[in-house]
């Protein structure tokens, strides 16, 4: 059996806080290996000055390059249009029955897992990883999974240091002109001047 991190996200472009997350989850659940897994078209809002799911499936490639516990699910981008969890989970499960997924969420997603769409099957599919500090944030979220689907949807906790670092801004300051070295992968800050993406 290997155990398996699904992080997914619109990844527009992927940065350092993506990666840390990707890596602590790894670390501190006893994952083997992480997925960063892109969504072709994002269900809930627009992806903003998207250059398309191609090439943020490549950025994200150039992101996990050279670290062997992360890697790429292209699922979502290969089936295209609007990406559900659940579908993504399924295909997952039917492809490699054996392993054991686990899905990763930041604490203000995982409030929001009740308006997911088929969340009991999501909850079915893999165990919810939430990244969030201790204290009232775990409390709350488990309180509210609990009160929705029961003890058994109880979510696992990791920590992740505190990295205010969003592809927003990212892409506010390239618009800009100003530096993004130290907030995205070299690699990927080479592409993104390379492509001229985001200006």
């Amino acid at each position: 059996m290997t155990r398996i991190g699904i992080l997914g996200g619109s990844f527009n472009p992927p940065h350092l806080a993506h990666l840390v997350c990707a890596s602590e989850a790894a670390a501190q659940l006893a994952l083997d290996r992480v997925l960063l897994t892109p969504v072709a078209v994002p269900p809930h809002k627009e992806a903003e000055h998207d250059p398309g799911p191609d090439v943020r499936l490549e950025l994200c490639r150039l992101a996990i390059a050279g670290d062997e516990r992360l890697g790429i699910c292209d699922l979502e981008v290969g089936r295209g249009g609007p990406s559900y969890t659940v579908d993504t989970l399924r295909e997952l499960h039917a492809r490699t029955p054996e392993d054991d997924l686990t899905f990763i969420v930041g604490g203000d997603i995982a409030l929001g897992l009740p308006s997911w769409h088929e969340p009991e099957a999501v909850l079915g599919l893999a165990r919810l990883a939430v990244a969030e500090r201790s204290g009232s944030g775990r409390e709350e979220i488990t309180r509210r999974l609990a009160e929705r689907f029961g003890e058994a949807a109880a979510p696992v906790f990791f920590d992740m240091p505190r990295l205010d670092i969003s592809s927003s801004e990212i892409r506010r300051r390239v618009a800009q002109g100003d530096p993004i070295r130290y907030l995205v992968p070299d690699r990927v800050a080479e592409q993104i001047a390379r492509g001229r993406l985001y200006r």
